[in-house]
């Protein structure tokens, strides 16, 4: 529904055309081939494939198709996550509704557009202090799997998934997994 009110939204704008709908993240990039999209606008949270990821798959197989993040997650984790995704635009799903067509033209112009407000926070909190791999073990141990499945899944002994798990409850400063997964998801970090 929202997908189909943005569409509709969009398509009011005289010098803007929608030309594709994709309603699973890992659908973007056929849509994208198959329509010559100049712009993709894309949520994070999608079923598939998430929108960050569909974001890095377009960086990497079409280049030229410009990026817009629209969420409702508007952390600066997941700005900075999106940022090194290749988007060129992110905005929050409470702006103003003439600002996602503005960002969209400006994109188009060469522009990147980040909430303001957002940008400064992503700032003061730097960047993530997990590395890809503890990013991965925490991401895994979110779901509830064990030190065990967690080793089996990700190719790793279980003195390593212990190593990462506790490397990412040092780093969040939490005490547990439980709150080492929420602390990393309240910031954008996984």
């Amino acid at each position: 529904m929202v997908r189909e009110a943005l569409a509709a939204l969009l398509s009011l704008e005289d010098d803007l055309e929608v030309v594709a709908q994709a309603a699973r993240g890992d659908d973007v990039l056929a849509a994208a081939r198959a329509h010559e999209v100049d712009v993709a606008l894309l949520d994070i949270e999608m079923p598939g494939m998430s929108g960050l990821d569909a974001a890095a798959a377009l960086r990497d197989e079409l280049p030229g198709v410009k990026v817009v993040i629209l969420t409702t997650f508007g952390r600066p984790g997941y700005l900075r996550r999106a940022m090194e995704a290749g988007a060129q635009a992110f905005l929050v799903k409470d702006a103003p509704a003439a600002r996602l067509a503005d960002a969209v033209r400006r994109v188009l112009a060469g522009e990147r557009v980040i909430d303001p407000a957002l940008a400064a926070a992503a700032l003061a909190d730097g960047a993530s202090p997990l590395t890809e791999r503890e990013r991965e073990v925490l991401q895994a141990a979110a779901g509830g799997a064990t030190n065990a499945e967690i080793a089996a899944a990700l190719h790793l002994s279980q003195g390593t998934v212990r190593n990462y798990l506790s490397l990412a409850i040092q780093k969040t400063g939490a005490r547990n997994r439980a709150e080492a997964v929420r602390t990393a998801r309240d910031k954008g970090w996984l």
